[in-house]
């Protein structure tokens, strides 16, 4: 057909299916255009179907809409339906209507959603079809508004998951728009934002990501990002120098600042318009790279080029949209140690901080979770109370969505001594322990008790837990349901001196009470814990040790066969420790019981802070009771003694080899080693055993110069 053939061309429009849009408010049209070139008589020389769709996007939509009055609107703008079809309208725009809120919610609890939004700029006036793609590609060799619309052209066939395997065959269209992004993405951010779109949606699946490092557009995108960084900080500085100087000239009565002003308004509007655009941008180029970091080594190529910095540096935006990404990757990151690292040189947790909190709910808990992955870090915990974070936080308490990652990241916070004292100075306390009176008979978070026994270490701290009732409502719950962690902030407030340790006076019948029971250990190891802080002078411990019946069931516990746990026994052995304190529970533990006898046989024990105890008390014993205090003094000297004999013991092992033997098959020394000869030390004239059994007597004399060895010169005894 010649083209002087053609005079005319008719196109016939055909209305087919309505229904709604999947997850917007509109409906969906699908209709037919029969396209046909007529010659110079008016008859059809060429014809041509294509099925078509068109969205009427209803944004005025909402609960109080008159469905009727839309319905016939949108019948009358819309030549494609039919108006025989409006009672059918009306039942889709009812049914859009209702489905509003469930859809809400469930968008907002979606905290990074994998696929990008329209922007501005992706509008088309016709259909992609993917059998034009040849002549889309075309369009890339043309100026920059073709291959804007060549690009624009493709990405609306590359957002249907359906053409992505046609795409990926056509090497042609993806090595156009790699060479084109390549080139030209300095002269057009709308070009580059169409092109890495394109890529986007091929890296939302993982076999696609070797074609996108095929293109290195991961490299290129980080080259662009950085780029528009840094002409974000030249727009901030221009912006600030204006303004300067319009702040400057205002004090005078110039005409001419009107015109200044005038020119700084224009600045501003046109600084808003490329900074919508530039995050356009960053956006798609960013959730690029996220995808493509699913694969470790690809995210260590672009740790290697520095992504940790340029992310941060990106939380100065104010776009709610890139910031919920940004966070979302540093996140990611955050858990390798190196990622950690970088994060931890630069101002992270301060601009953090900044949005901490947000009306935004979807990026308040991505921030939080990123900071719980840093609070790991002592030095970033502190930089986080620098921050001014701990008020922030604790008031994200009263925040049901946010209270548990808040409540982790104060946890660790509390791990820090030198932090403990500020919680006191915020109304953490208070609402924690509501919420701990507030679990009834339900089981307590592991994370609130184990904050609140952080808590209760400080001596600050206790006494706000036991304002009011505190103490007793924490008593009666630990006592009731037996809860060996409750018992553990009971016991890390009795450690505390001042007003609210004599308020356990009142207790120390239920803690003795729960010690006889059989008990679980680990509650019972609280109970004892409790007990022996109560270093109150009013507190008549005999009376306590006999009227619960204490003495046997500490004894028993002290015997070997029952020391396989060294918290329980270093517990027991604490309390006999402020036992002896006070002369009335002294003299029952040294007259009444064989409680010294089994600290004895504890001094040596392997556990170091079992035998220190043991020492301290045995020292308190010693003291008080010459009996007890010659057999103490014996037995160290004992064992002082037998150490020095194995040592030697183990010499003469060592050494066996250099022996000769003699005739009898008795050895005998070379080089005259008589002093290696142990029968000279062990049991010279009978004075002392070979078992090395000598008297605390035999030890006083040999100190005072009495026993003197052979030759004058004292005998080898330590």
């Amino acid at each position: 057909m010649q083209a002087d053939d053609a005079r005319y061309l008719k196109r016939k429009y055909k209305g087919g299916s309505l229904d709604v849009h999947p997850t917007e408010k509109a409906l969906v049209v699908q209709y037919e255009v029969e396209a046909t070139i007529l010659g110079e008589m008016g008859d059809p020389m060429l014809g041509e179907r294509k099925e078509c769709q068109k969205i009427i996007r209803l944004k005025s939509l909402n609960s109080n809409t008159d469905i009727a009055s839309l319905a016939r609107k949108v019948v009358e703008e819309c030549r494609l339906i039919s108006p025989s079809r409006l009672p059918e309208v009306e039942q889709l725009l009812f049914y859009l209507q209702n489905r509003k809120k469930s859809a809400e919610k469930k968008e907002k609890k979606q905290i990074k959603p994998r696929d990008l939004t329209p922007f501005e700029g992706m509008e088309l006036d016709e259909e992609a079809n993917i059998n034009s793609i040849d002549d889309y590609v075309e369009l890339l060799y043309e100026d920059i508004p073709e291959k804007i619309r060549g690009a624009t052209l493709i990405l609306h066939l590359a957002r249907n998951p359906d053409n992505l395997e046609e795409l990926l065959q056509n090497e042609t269209a993806l090595g156009a728009l790699a060479r084109v992004l390549r080139e030209d993405w300095k002269q057009s951010v709308d070009l580059a934002t169409t092109i890495i779109y394109v890529f986007f949606c091929f890296s939302s699946f993982s076999q696609f990501h070797g074609l996108i490092t095929h293109y290195k557009i991961g490299v290129l995108c980080m080259s662009i990002i950085e780029h528009e960084l840094k002409r974000y900080d030249l727009w901030q500085d221009e912006l600030l120098k204006k303004k300067k100087v319009l702040d400057f000239l205002k004090r005078d009565d110039d005409p001419d600042n009107q015109n200044l002003k005038k020119e700084y308004e224009k600045a501003l509007k046109k600084y808003h318009g490329l900074l919508t655009k530039q995050e356009q941008l960053l956006r798609v180029a960013l959730y690029l790279l996220l995808n493509l970091s699913e694969d470790t080594r690809t995210e260590l190529k672009m740790r290697n080029k520095n992504i940790v910095h340029l992310l941060v540096k990106t939380l100065d935006r104010d776009s709610e949209e890139l910031l919920v990404l940004v966070v979302s990757f540093l996140k990611k990151l955050s858990i390798f140690l190196e990622n950690k690292n970088d994060m931890a040189e630069i101002d992270t947790v301060e601009k953090l901080a900044k949005l901490v909190p947000c009306e935004h709910e979807d990026l308040l808990n991505v921030t939080l979770r990123l900071l719980l992955n840093l609070s790991f870090d002592t030095g970033l915990r502190s930089k986080m109370v620098q921050a001014d974070l701990l008020p922030k936080l604790t008031s994200l308490l009263g925040d049901e969505a946010q209270r548990q990652i808040a409540m982790c990241i104060l946890y660790h916070i509390s791990m820090d001594d030198r932090f403990k004292s500020m919680f006191a100075y915020t109304d953490c306390i208070p609402q924690v322990m509501k919420m701990l009176f507030d679990c009834g008979d339900e089981r307590i978070d592991a994370e609130l008790i184990s904050f609140c026994i952080n808590l209760a270490a400080n001596k600050r701290n206790a006494h706000i837990m036991c304002e009011g009732n505190g103490l007793k409502m924490l008593m009666k719950r630990a006592l009731k349901h037996k809860d060996p962690l409750m018992m553990k902030m009971i016991r890390n407030i009795s450690q505390h001196d001042g007003p609210s340790k004599n308020l356990f006076i009142d207790y120390v019948g239920d803690l003795a009470a729960q010690i006889g029971l059989k008990e679980e250990e680990e509650f019972v190891i609280e109970c004892l814990g409790t007990l022996s802080n109560l270093t109150i002078p009013d507190l008549d411990w005999e009376l306590v040790l006999k009227e619960y019946n204490l003495v046997p069931y500490l004894k028993d516990h002290l015997k070997p066969a029952q020391q396989e746990d060294d918290e329980f026994v270093c517990q027991i052995v604490y309390v006999f420790y402020q036992m002896v304190f006070h002369q009335a529970t002294r003299d029952v533990i040294i007259k009444e019981t064989q409680a010294p006898a089994y600290l004895i046989d504890l001094m040596h024990d392997k556990n170091a802070e079992i035998r220190k105890v043991c020492d301290n008390t045995l020292d308190i014993i010693a003291e008080y009771d010459v009996e007890w205090g010659k057999k103490i003094q014996s037995e160290k000297f004992r064992w002082h003694n037998s150490q020095w004999l194995e040592m030697v013991e183990n010499r003469q092992m060592d050494e066996a080899e250099p022996f000769m033997y003699g005739d009898d098959g008795e050895p005998y020394l070379q080089n005259g080693d008589i002093l290696e000869r142990s029968d000279l030390f062990y049991s010279a004239d009978g004075i002392i055993p070979v078992d090395g059994a000598i008297s605390p007597e035999f030890f006083t004399d040999f100190q005072n110069g009495d026993l003197l060895g052979p030759q004058g010169f004292p005998g080898r005894y330590i």
